[in-house]
């Protein structure tokens, strides 16, 4: 049931029933205007793609704190996605009502943050940003997300990964905390993520089988009190064959610097869990020291050059690093597969290469 009708200021007032029984009206010079509006939201009705114009009145904030507090997502996701909200969300777009939010002010906002942050950091905040208004339009909240068509700066390429080399790991290691070498160690030797890493306990490590498992990270510490969580993705729970040098550097460490009560091997100078803070504090300045700008990450990268230069397949490459896919492994380091091309010219020349004279010999006989 629709209808409209004309007011006595001269203005026409257009009104509807939605499904809910609520009946939303809105005013309009021009009676033209009025009808085309009162057939959009018909339309839409119609159609199942009808919101409530009321309901965009909601703000950013509102409705992101709703949004949050109904997902389920691991702790540290979950702690992620709240940092961004209230840090770089919240306090351009909080106070603005969800239909009111526009792509030119997505795109400023995405503008703004290129000035300071890395590409990989914008385009975070970004798919929060884009995750939260997505989920908007499916609650019919708005129409359609502001974030569609939206420009990001580009990412580097993947092949511009270069792995520091066995040298950068070394004089690293070496102006490293001694309480902090073995773990230097251990990351260029196994590929574990840094998190992995600190959270790893002596139960864990069979020195006898000289493997390591992986099926949990250090999610926080507060005090002398360690939190674990799941490892980042199903994958990622993994058993690790480690050679000789690893083994013997736990060994070594856990001899100097007796396990954490918890069984922590790697801690804090006062033996407390380690935060990733305190380990970036020491990295930052050994790095410095010996000039290198390389982060613990790249142990992970260097991990994997090396394993990709002694011949092994991205398929158990993917199974050491915790991948989710191959399609993953082969993305980040496939460029580092060089042989791969002289291999592929050998093969086919073992099978066209025979010279013209011999090849006729050979099908003489």
């Amino acid at each position: 049931m629709s209808s409209i009708k004309k007011r006595p200021n001269g203005r026409w007032r257009a009104r509807y029933r939605d499904g809910r029984g609520k009946e939303p009206m809105k005013t309009f010079d021009r009676k033209v205007d009025a009808q085309r509006w009162l057939d959009e939201q018909t339309a839409a009705l119609v159609t199942g793609q009808y919101v409530d114009p009321r309901a965009g009145k909601e703000t950013f904030k509102t409705y992101a704190e709703q949004w949050r507090t109904r997902q389920i997502h691991r702790e540290r996701t979950e702690e992620t996605f709240e940092s961004i909200l209230r840090l770089h969300l919240y306090p351009t777009l909080g106070d603005v009502p969800l239909d009111r939010i526009r792509k030119a002010d997505v795109q400023k906002l995405v503008k703004a943050w290129t000035v300071k942050a890395k590409p990989s950091t914008v385009e975070g905040r970004f798919t929060v940003l884009s995750i939260v208004l997505k989920a908007a339009v499916g609650d019919r909240r708005i129409i359609e997300s502001p974030t569609a068509g939206v420009k990001l700066p580009p990412l580097p390429a993947k092949s511009a990964l270069v792995p520091i080399t066995t040298e950068t790991v070394v004089a690293v290691r070496d102006a490293m905390p001694g309480h902090f070498r073995a773990l230097v160690t251990v990351g260029a030797g196994t590929g574990m993520r840094r998190s992995e890493l600190l959270g790893l306990t002596v139960d864990r490590v069979d020195f006898l089988r000289k493997t390591v498992r992986v099926d949990r990270q250090l999610a926080k510490g507060s005090g002398d009190v360690p939190t674990w969580c799941e490892p980042k993705t199903v994958a990622s729970d993994r058993l690790i064959p480690v050679a000789d040098v690893v083994i013997e550097a736990l060994s070594a460490h856990l001899a100097a610097y007796p396990a954490h009560k918890t069984g922590l091997i790697f801690q804090s100078a006062i033996g407390t869990p380690l935060r990733p803070s305190t380990l970036w504090t020491a990295w930052h300045r050994a790095a410095k020291a010996v000039g290198t700008d390389a982060t613990p990450h790249d142990l992970r990268h260097y991990y994997a050059s090396v394993q990709i230069r002694g011949g092994q397949s991205i398929k158990v490459l993917q199974a050491l690093l915790g991948h989710k896919s191959a399609t993953e492994t082969l993305d980040t380091y496939g460029h580092l597969m060089g042989d791969e091309d002289d291999r592929s010219r050998a093969v086919v020349q073992s099978a066209l290469g025979i010279p013209a004279g011999a090849a006729r010999a050979e099908g003489a006989q």
